[in-house]
């Protein structure tokens, strides 16, 4: 059975959470506000919405915690995120502001196909001999322009 897409927004509330309990090991509503920089109403009704969905576990005066089925969503989006910004980090040499602002954009609207080529091709290059691929020569003509 899948999982039928969120929203931008819905996933946006779903990795800030993920990352808050990745860091903090717990995500509170008002962190997730600040981190979003949206408004603590915003949250509120955003967290009932997950939670209703079942991605969330949350009480309105406790701390928010991802379900299973949370975890695993909440995964593959930070997971294409962190990619995204580090193929455009280490492979276009982004800034990495830019990197992160566009990351947070194109991680929700990329096609499974071409995000998986973009991590193979990630990958294969990261782990080739980087004098075979001279990525610091593309990096070097590309700033001419």
């Amino acid at each position: 059975m899948s999982v039928k897409k969120l929203s931008t927004s819905m996933e946006d509330y779903l990795e800030a959470i993920y990352m808050l309990q990745t860091e903090n090991k717990s995500a509170r509503s008002t962190d997730i506000a600040d981190k979003l920089k949206v408004k603590k109403s915003s949250v509120t009704n955003a967290l009932q919405l997950l939670a209703e969905k079942g991605f969330i576990n949350y009480d309105k005066y406790s701390e928010v915690t991802l379900t299973d089925k949370g975890l695993k969503y909440a995964d593959e989006v930070y997971f294409k995120h962190k990619t995204i910004k580090r193929f455009f980090t280490n492979i276009l040499n982004v800034d990495e502001a830019v990197a992160e602002d566009n990351a947070c954009k194109i991680e929700h609207v990329i096609d499974k196909e071409v995000f998986d080529k973009l991590s193979y091709f990630l990958e294969f290059i990261i782990s080739t001999d980087i004098t075979s691929v001279n990525i610091e020569k593309f990096k070097k003509e590309y700033g001419k322009n």
